[in-house]
This record gives C-alpha cells, structure tokens and sequence, in this order.
C-alpha cells in the first residue's frame, strides 16, 4: 500500500496559531491575575531559596563549565552565579522545583506552571542587561509577570482535557511548550517565529514518566522542569537565528506528535487562553507535599494529637481519597530516596500522625529511619470516593479532597476528617495569603543576612514597586556572595 504523502508545505497546525496570536495578541486586563502573579513570583523564588540547603541540588548549578564568563550573564537567586540564559534557565528551574514546593495545576494533566518561571527570568534578566549594555531600556518585571501569566494559561488550559501521563509522558513537555512560546515574544519574534518555536517544542523526544514512579523514582523529577525550560531557551534563541519550523509537527499522519506520542488522540484546548489559571492557580503553603495528598495531610495534622499516644492501639488507617492521587502516589512497599518519599501519600500522612507537621527535611533518610513510619503505612488502605474523582475534574469546583478514619483495636474510631479544598486553593485564599507572606519570608530569611532579606521582602510586597523595577536591578537584589 503507497505512503504517499503531498509535499507541499501546508498551514500551521491551528493550536500553534493559536498559541502564537495569544502571546503576541492578547493583553491581559486582568489585576487579579497580576496580583496572583506577584505572590507566584514570590513564593517561588522563595522556594528556589530554601532549596539551596540541599547539597543534592546545589551540586547541579552553576555553569557547566566552571569559571566560565558570560557577558552579560543572567543571576542565580541566592548565589554568585551569573551565566549564559539556557544554563541559567536549567539552574533556576532546578532550584524552584527542587523541594515540590512551588505551585500546582490539577486537572487531566497536573503539573507546575511556576516551573516556566526558570527560562522567563534567565531570559529577561540576560535580554536587560544586554539592552543596558546597548543603551537601551530594559524589561520591566510587569513584563516578567505577564509572561508568567501567560505561561501558566498555556501550560493550564492544555492540561485541563490533554492527559500526557496516560500515555506514559510526563507533565513538564508544557513547561517546555509554554516557555518556548512565550520567550519567543520576549525576545520580539513574530508570530510565525513563536509558530516556529513551539513546532520544534512538539518536535522533541520527550521525557517519560518512569522517574516519578516505582521502582525508579528519582531525582530527575526534581531538575526536569529545568532541563524542559532550558530547552525552551535554547530552541527560541535558534529560532530567532533563523531556524525554520515544522507547521504540522502535531498532525502529520504517520510522524506527527499525536500519531507517534499520543495514540492518535487530538491536541485540543479546553477553553480560550486568558488569564484564567494564574488566577485559580494553587498554591502549596503549609508543607512540601505532592499536591493530591495535601487534604490528606491537613487531615492527619488534625487528627495527630488524637492519635500520637494510641499509635500501638491503631488497627486500621482509612484513607478516602481521589482516582488521580491512587495513581500518582498510592505507594507500598519500600521507599528509596526524598524524591520516593515526598511521592508517597502513606508516607506524608504517617509524618503528619506522628510529628503534627510535614517539612522537607521529613523526606530525608535520617527521618524516614524512623521505623513507626512504615509501620503506620502498613495499617493504610486507600479507597476511591467517586464524588472526589468527579469533582476534581469539575471546572467550577476543581476540589482535591481526602478524608482520614483512623480505626482502634478496641472498635472504637476517630471521627471522620474531610477537607475538600487545600489550604492554598482559590477558595481559601483570604486564609492562605498570610501564611504564603510568612512562608516567603522565612525562605528569604533562610538565605540572606537580615538587612538584604528585609529589603527584598519589603520590595516583593509592593505590587507598584515591583512592577516598575528593571528585571536586572530586581535580580541584583538576590545577589549572594
């Protein structure tokens, strides 16, 4: 049977135009989002921040070649680093992702819209100091957030009808998409240039989920998000070079992305790109934990001093929970590094029965030595409530519910303990902005001496000050020696 396909070039797929007249096309009116924004900002480099205690991410950053000069060369909040945009895009992004602590986007695909944050910043503080350089002015970091507003609707809206993980690829092929897009217009591509950018976005090998799951779980979960930014970079810097796109890298029969990766299945967004995910995006305020089983979490915190002087008389753990968090981090058996550990819904919960709290360090081997852990994970079951699975996926509700019964030998039992929306959802928010203010300063704090952490929080929590500040003198700011 012939192959035969027609050679003459056709039109771009419509998701690519689509795409490139939302980041060239649309301003975004909205002073939610901003704001939204803003906290985002904040609250993920505070997270880059604290990461930096870990040897296990510090040991990835820097240049790679060491002692390598970059004219003009993008900062590493919280270090001396300054290098070239694509590495500082993989350093940046490693940083914020490290401790699973920035923020989430829960729908058919899940993932962290914050993770673009990695190649804007390398790129808008190397485009600035360049234009300084030039005599030129610089970006603005009202121009930073808006690129992160649009970011975060590209990568949400794809993942509210789009599932990569069914098909065994792993959430941050958006990261790279999102940030190839809206890099592109940064650095003042046309709108065929981002069409181009975001084909060969489609184009790559992508990375597949084995790491996030047993028996392989590992740290590449940590720093892939920052190797998908990095490579966003890297293909629009190529693009504004010249490079030439592929206008049906999705649809071509036999070769495109949905026949080869997709199971034929149609690319499709949900809704039109405006500023909706920015502005119900989630945040993770209290405790590092994957983001199905925060509920979980605040549901055993709840239950702790209930339980902390029974733990020999438990008999049964009963954890109500939802289909995407038995498929995430539903997990028995051992646990092998953090990045198993901080993947396992048992495994938070026993933290939170035991401690009363959940912090990064609970991932680390010291604590999980600690054998009433396992023994805690031992008397769990996981079962499915329909209605949480439904109303996840509800656009007007977008719930992560779990609820906990903790069952004693004597028949007797704990009340049941359901929370149905997390701490840093949309509909919590007068609650949970306090607490993300308070946990953006205590990551400041982790890093720099008093005066420079006071001047960066006082400068993070003016939305007019920030918004006017040229990007390179904002990252000047996270300087440390």
């Amino acid at each position: 049977m012939s192959q035969y396909q027609p050679a003459a070039r056709p039109d771009p797929d419509q998701l690519f135009v689509d795409i490139a007249l939302y980041v060239k096309e649309y301003s975004v009116d909205s002073e939610e989002a901003y704001h939204t924004a803003r906290l985002c900002l904040m609250d993920t480099l505070g997270c880059g921040l604290l990461a930096l205690k870990y040897p296990e991410c510090t040991k990835l950053l820097g240049p790679i070649v060491p002692g390598t000069i970059v004219p003009n060369g993008a900062r590493i909040p919280g270090t001396a680093y300054q290098t070239d945009p694509v590495n500082a895009a993989f350093n940046i992004g490693t940083m914020i992702r490290w401790l699973d602590f920035n923020d989430t986007w829960l729908a058919a695909e899940w993932g962290h819209p914050s993770d673009n944050l990695g190649g804007i910043l390398a790129t808008a503080d190397y485009l600035s100091r360049c234009r300084v350089a030039a005599g030129v002015a610089p970006l603005l970091m009202r121009d930073v957030l808006t690129a992160m507003i649009k970011a975060h609707e590209i990568q949400g809206v794809l993942a509210l009808a789009n599932s990569f993980n069914r098909v065994g690829l792993d959430h941050v092929i958006l990261v790279k998409v999102a940030s190839t897009a809206v890099i592109t217009a940064m650095l003042g591509g046309t709108q065929d240039d981002v069409i181009t950018a975001v084909s060969h976005a489609w184009l790559d090998g992508h990375p597949l989920r084995a790491y996030r799951h047993a028996p392989n779980t590992g740290t590449r979960k940590s720093w892939a998000a920052g190797d998908a930014t990095s490579r966003a970079v890297q293909l629009v810097l190529m693009t504004m070079k010249g490079e030439m796109g592929y206008p049906t890298a999705l649809t071509a029969k036999i070769w495109g992305f949905q026949d080869v990766l997709f199971r034929s299945q149609p690319l499709r967004l949900e809704r039109p790109l405006q500023s909706y995910v920015m502005e119900n995006i989630l945040f993770k305020i209290a405790f590092p934990a994957e983001f199905h089983g925060q509920t979980a979490v605040e549901c055993a915190l709840q239950l702790h001093p209930k339980v902390i002087h029974r733990l020999s008389e438990i008999d049964l753990i009963q954890i109500t929970t939802h289909e995407s968090a038995l498929r995430i981090i539903d997990k028995t058996g051992p646990l092998h590094n953090p990045a198993d550990r901080d993947h396992c819904l048992q495994y938070m919960v026993a933290i939170a029965l035991l401690h009363g709290t959940l912090h990064a360090d609970h991932y680390e081997d010291d604590a999980a030595a600690d054998p009433r852990i396992d023994a805690l994970r031992q008397k769990m079951i996981l079962i499915e409530d329909e209605r949480y699975s439904r109303e996840y996926l509800d656009e007007h509700r977008r719930s992560i519910a779990n609820s906990i019964q903790i069952i004693f030998l004597d028949g007797t039992a704990t009340d049941k303990v359901e929370i149905e929306y997390p701490i840093g959802h949309r509909r919590r928010r007068e609650e949970g902005i306090p607490l993300l203010m308070e946990k953006f300063e205590s990551n400041v704090r982790s890093r720099f001496a008093a005066k420079q952490a006071s001047g960066i929080i006082d400068m993070c929590s003016n939305q007019e000050e920030i918004e006017r500040m040229p990007v390179h003198l904002f990252m000047d700011r996270f300087a440390s020696t």
